[in-house]
């Protein structure tokens, strides 16, 4: 077999080998019909089987209501920034949005394209640091917005914010979907780039409560409206079938390990064995996120200089430890823990930490008494 590495990297991220066989294994010919699944009708009875299974997959992991509908829908979470605000726009009513990172920055961008936007609470303070505590948002938003987990500075909401009734919460939770256990009843939408914990690009989930579905404006273009793609299964058009047969393969393996409270459990675990690594580090890496707020998916650090940073990402490459830099915005490091990411791969890169540590400490700390 060929040399497989350990993949860190935001996303697309990596994926449960048995997933990658069983798609391999499977590719020229797709449950007996001759063909790849790369290649067959979206509207065939091969592929409609795995298109359904994927969603009753999904609803049965995260305990989805019956009365929300699954979307699998293309264009990624930056399409679902603009389809938030044009599908739940409220006329007279503002928009409100947690301002937390990068992210939550561009769907508040998108969001001012349809209407008023109120920032309820944000972190902009101490660079996007942490997570807000007590958010409150108004009794008269047509619906509240959260970004679940900033991928680029590494916090995470652990707790879910309560919202007035009559006003729905929404949730990018791209870079934290399925990594614990979540109460989808309270949420109105939960959206998601599959290609960090799911699959991989090219499908977007869209958990939606059905009551919202009949807000959009009628003159709002057919492809734009979650009602079309909910009422017609998300087959309105032709869909993104590999990537959602990815997915129906990764929720099997997910489902085969116990379901989302196991996997929560080992990604506690993982995170906890590199951010130990951090904060026992007597200064030689740096956390970046506030304690409370750390995710679970991406730990992000940094060391003295950019120099030295740029050393242990060529030197955790030679060890087939990849994906360890920082997003080109913000620099530093990043190691992302996705669900796929075994423990063996978490202890690998804890290993190679340890040891650069004891091997470059000396330069980190005459550099750092220069500063």
């Amino acid at each position: 077999m060929t040399k497989r590495v350990y993949n860190f990297y935001a996303g697309p991220a990596t994926l449960p080998l048995p997933v990658l066989q069983k798609a391999q294994e499977e590719l020229l010919d797709f449950k007996g019909t001759g063909m790849s699944v790369l290649e067959i009708s979206h509207r065939s009875k091969e592929y409609g089987e795995t298109h359904t299974q994927a969603s009753q997959l999904l609803r049965e992991l995260m305990g989805i209501p019956s009365d929300y509908k699954i979307l699998w829908l293309q264009g990624g979470a930056s399409t679902q920034f603009f389809m938030v605000p044009l599908n739940l726009q409220v006329k007279g009513k503002p928009m409100e949005y947690v301002q937390t990172g990068a992210w939550s920055n561009k769907a508040i961008k998108e969001a001012k394209l349809y209407g008023d936007v109120k920032i309820a609470a944000t972190s902009e303070d101490k660079k996007y640091s942490y997570i807000p505590k007590g958010v409150k948002f108004s009794e008269n938003a047509a619906y509240a917005h959260i970004t679940g987990n900033e991928t680029i500075g590494g916090i995470e909401w652990h707790e879910t914010p309560k919202t007035p009734n009559g006003v729905p919460l929404v949730c990018d939770m791209s870079s934290n979907f399925m990594d614990k256990v979540v109460d989808v009843k309270k949420f109105g939408v939960i959206y998601a780039g599959a290609q960090k914990n799911l699959g991989p690009a090219g499908v977007t989930i869209a958990i939606i409560r059905e009551d919202l579905l009949t807000r959009v404006p009628e003159n709002t273009p057919t492809m734009l409206k979650w009602k079309i793609h909910a009422d017609k299964d998300s087959l309105y058009n032709t869909c993104p079938s590999f990537a959602i047969y990815i997915c129906k393969l990764v929720l099997d393996h997910l489902k085969s390990l116990g379901g989302i409270a196991a996997i929560e459990k080992t990604n506690h675990k993982k995170a906890k064995i590199i951010y130990d690594i951090i904060d026992k580090s007597s200064g030689f890496y740096r956390g970046v996120a506030s304690p409370e707020s750390r995710s679970l998916m991406n730990l992000t650090f940094n060391l003295s200089t950019p120099e030295l940073e740029e050393k242990c990402v060529a030197e955790a490459k030679k060890r087939s430890l990849i994906g360890l830099k920082g997003h080109r915005d913000v620099g530093g490091m990043r190691a992302s823990l996705y669900n796929a990411m075994s423990l063996e791969g978490t202890q690998k890169l804890a290993e190679f930490l340890t040891e650069f540590q004891e091997q470059n400490e000396k330069t980190s700390t005459i550099v750092s008494k220069q500063l």
